[in-house]
């Protein structure tokens, strides 16, 4: 068993961080890779990218949001309790060095994925301008972790009841004409946030790197569950990723994809916490 020794609820409740003991994974873990966890017999296999790894505790931090019936074995567990499953790290890291100036966008749970990779640009020597998110403050996360792994920190809710009013692309439109000398951008979050942000950066011709979820079975590339079409060509996120060229994505593609299961998703949720209220 993997036993949780920190749980905290985020934004309102609907996104929540586990601190997990995993010492082998937490030692060998690093930005941009992910794992699979698996609460129980019950569950499903989750694939999730740590927003946290400490080697000298032994322990990986997962955020993640509750949206189907395997988040929410998740949320129902206590510190103290435990994941039966979890594997990794998977996936390949991501390529950090020095470039110069580098724009890192984040959306959602996305914030907790760019958050490792954000410190290591800036640890690499890179200026980090970091842009967050969200539809309005109380679902903002990890300002704080954010403010500290980056050079300068910029807030959008759409609804404008924190920092700037409107949607990241704004910012960053505006952070690309003050900053022509940007190298790189990061852009981790919704995938059309990812696709409008791609689109953006490809008229400034800055380099894009974004981290997709697809659907994901096994991890390990045997399945082809999580195939996404990279420049015309059939890669595989869990293998191949899941970071790639934002400028190659077919992302109306993968949109439809991740659509797939929602109304199987979205009942196998209403029965189970129907199950859990009855007992």
């Amino acid at each position: 068993m993997f036993k949780i020794v920190k749980r905290q609820e985020m934004a309102e409740g609907t996104v929540i961080l586990n601190e997990i003991q995993a010492p082998l994974i937490a030692r060998k873990a690093k930005p941009g890779q992910f794992v699979i966890l698996k609460a129980n017999e019950a569950g499903e296999r989750v694939p999730l990218t740590m927003a946290e790894t400490n080697p000298d505790k032994g322990t990986i931090t997962i955020i993640y949001m509750v949206v189907g019936k395997s988040t929410a074995l998740f949320r129902d567990l206590k510190v103290g309790e435990g994941y039966q499953d979890i594997i990794g790290p998977l996936g390949k890291p991501t390529h950090i060095e020095k470039v110069g100036k580098v724009v890192c966008v984040g959306g959602g749970t996305g914030i907790a994925v760019l958050h490792p990779i954000t410190r290591a640009l800036k640890e690499a020597g890179n200026h980090v301008i970091c842009i967050l998110g969200s539809r309005k403050k109380d679902l903002l996360i990890m300002e704080e972790q954010m403010k500290a792994a980056s050079s300068d920190l910029r807030i959008c809710t759409d609804d404008g009841s924190y920092g700037r009013k409107g949607f990241v692309t704004e910012e960053l439109k505006d952070t690309l004409e003050a900053n022509k000398d940007i190298k790189m951008a990061v852009a981790i979050g919704p995938v059309p946030m990812m696709k409008f942000v791609s689109k953006l950066t490809k008229e400034y011709n800055v380099k894009t790197v974004v981290s997709l979820n697809p659907i994901m079975v096994d991890g390990t590339g045997m399945c082809g569950g999580c195939r996404v079409t990279i420049g015309g060509q059939t890669k595989f996120a869990c293998v191949d990723g899941p970071e790639f060229d934002g400028h190659q994505v077919d992302y109306d593609e993968l949109m439809k994809r991740l659509q797939a299961y929602c109304a199987e998703e979205k009942n196998c949720y209403n029965d189970y916490c129907t199950l859990r209220d009855a007992s």
